[in-house]
């Protein structure tokens, strides 16, 4: 099964994309098999998207380092546009301090070099998200940056929830207000994770004395909660604020973010308790003839297995 890759970025600097490339036309064929949990079958990618189309909010959760996977997060864009007139993209990979920017280029009054220089996009902008971008500038949707800014996701890891609360009213706004982290099974999938990774000063998990080891991954643990709260709440206040006919909103984050319906969809459907919310996990594998998603069965409403290319363009965080 895939690591996820989100957990690699909580603390890692992003810097710019340089010059950007040209929006992707329609993506031509992706390789894939389409999994629908709920009826444990194979099904196919329009009936998939016939469906995410009914919904409020679509999550779908990707490994960011996964060219398949981009093409096929436009494909879903593509399809439930054309089912559902009115859509707003959300997105992990721009934070709330850049929404103003990104407001200003949507509506023309930003160039993209002064919009790339002023929103912090990933190294993999120009490749992976800036066609979502595209179409849905083209189609004039509303684009969400939800993500909490990196430098308070990292204040926490450091200094644990109560950090934040010396925060100035104008900083604190940049935050979900409300912030909840118990130590459910998140937290062990978010555990189990964390030991795959160097401790503090480059130790090793196993040669870390066993309080920091925990004291350390409950730190990163409410970091990764605030990711998720910041998240959950910028879509609750788009579907909120949102003018009739109300918007599908379908937002892209790494897997860990949305997988087995936790992490950000879970508290999405805490603020929002009458939505439909579905969660669809792409995951790349390498022989789609082989694929068995017994062990993947409860981890999206959707799997999309999808044939593992390497993005040739990928700039590591």
């Amino acid at each position: 099964m895939t690591k996820p890759s989100c957990l690699l970025f909580i603390l890692m600097a992003v810097g710019g994309t340089g010059r950007p490339a040209p929006a992707q036309a329609g993506p031509s064929y992706i390789p894939q098999r389409v999994y629908h949990s709920g009826d444990k079958t194979f099904t196919d990618f329009e009936t998939m998207l016939a469906e995410l189309a009914r919904a409020d909010v679509v999550f779908v959760g990707e490994q960011h380092d996964d060219f398949s996977t981009h093409r096929l997060e436009r494909a879903i864009l593509e399809g439930v546009a054309r089912r559902r007139g009115s859509v707003t993209l959300a997105l992990e990979m721009f934070e709330r301090d850049a929404q103003p920017s990104l407001d200003d280029y949507l509506a023309g009054r930003m160039s993209e070099p002064e919009f790339l220089k002023a929103s912090r996009p990933w190294p993999n902008y120009a490749t992976d998200y800036r066609p979502l971008v595209e179409f849905a500038r083209a189609h004039k949707w509303r684009v969400v940056a939800g993500n909490v800014p990196r430098r308070y996701a990292s204040q926490v890891s450091k200094g644990g929830l109560e950090s934040l609360e010396a925060l100035p009213e104008a900083e604190r706004r940049l935050i979900a207000r409300q912030l909840s982290c118990p130590l459910d099974d998140y937290f062990k999938r978010f555990a189990e994770t964390m030991r795959s990774h160097p401790g503090a000063g480059g130790q090793s998990p196993e040669k870390e004395p066993e309080g920091e080891t925990r004291a350390r991954t409950e730190r990163f643990y409410q970091a990764q909660c605030v990711k998720d709260e910041t998240m959950a709440e910028s879509i609750a206040s788009a579907f909120a604020e949102a003018a009739p006919p109300q918007p599908l909103i379908v937002h892209y984050n790494g897997a860990f973010h949305s997988d087995y319906g936790l992490g950000t969809a879970s508290r999405t459907r805490r603020r929002l308790p009458q939505a439909q919310v579905k969660v669809v996990s792409i995951v790349p594998v390498d022989n789609l003839d082989q694929v068995k998603a017994e062990g993947y069965r409860n981890q999206g409403d959707y799997l999309i297995f999808a044939l593992k290319t390497p993005n040739p363009h990928h700039i590591s965080k």
